[in-house]
């Protein structure tokens, strides 16, 4: 990974990784040691990890604080009312968000910090393109995520293999600009068609997709067709 921060000359640019979570105490922990602080700030970058606790019932919001992460809490539950919640209160240069429930490997975020720093304005993990543990994704699932995508990119004239997936890479001035009003997994399904009908250059980098140890959130069919609701509708808003 070169050495950005420092080659360039510039001031110390800012990392915020968001991660939200909904009772992931047996997880949140492990996400947050896995991510490359001495790799990313040898790069010249200062950084923030953001735990949203979105009403968490066990310990998920101690083990965060005590791992030196900041925690948000939002009590209204659901990923959208976190995400949008963190993304209010984070002024990182570049903003990356992956799921703290252990599926997402923290170790892609320089990979994802390399191509925004090239200048891309999103890059997104594709769990598609890369490698997906043996278990990680149910054949359903996996059908209805490329069903998904061919709907994304045939709406919104895009080419990308997982506009579902959880782990988001994004400047500080997309952040900004996107009006979401998602209130659950619809959430990347909103994200993805605001970034594209404001027009901003997105990327992908592969990534290893690892099945999940605790109990799944996602319902498969009927969030599926929430997600794909949520495209067409914003598509034609």
């Amino acid at each position: 990974m070169e050495d950005w921060g420092h080659m360039d000359g510039m001031a110390q640019k800012r990392v915020a990784i968001i991660l939200p979570a909904l009772n992931e105490e047996e997880t949140v922990g492990r996400v947050i040691d896995e991510i490359p602080r001495e790799e990313i700030e040898g790069s010249g970058y200062g950084v923030e990890v953001v735990v949203v606790d979105n009403d968490s019932t066990d310990r998920t919001r101690e083990i965060a604080q005590a791992k030196g992460a900041t925690v948000l809490v939002e009590p209204r539950r659901g990923k959208g009312w976190a995400v949008r919640a963190a993304f209010r209160s984070v002024d990182g240069d570049f903003i990356i968000m992956l799921d703290a429930d252990g599926t997402y490997p923290a170790a892609h975020i320089p990979s994802l910090l390399e191509v925004l720093h090239s200048g891309c304005d999103v890059v997104i993990g594709s769990r598609l393109r890369g490698r997906r543990e043996a278990g990680a994704m149910s054949r359903l699932n996996l059908i209805g995520n490329y069903l998904l995508a061919i709907l994304a990119n045939l709406l919104y004239r895009t080419r990308i293999s997982d506009p579902c997936t959880g782990y988001w890479g994004f400047s500080r001035e997309v952040v900004r600009g996107l009006e979401l009003d998602a209130i659950g997994f619809e959430l990347e399904a909103n994200m993805f068609a605001e970034i594209a009908k404001k027009g901003y250059r997105i990327a992908e980098v592969p990534i290893h997709y690892r099945q999940r140890q605790t109990p799944a959130k996602l319902r498969s069919l009927k969030d599926g067709f929430k997600i794909g609701r949520t495209l067409i509708r914003k598509r034609f808003r």
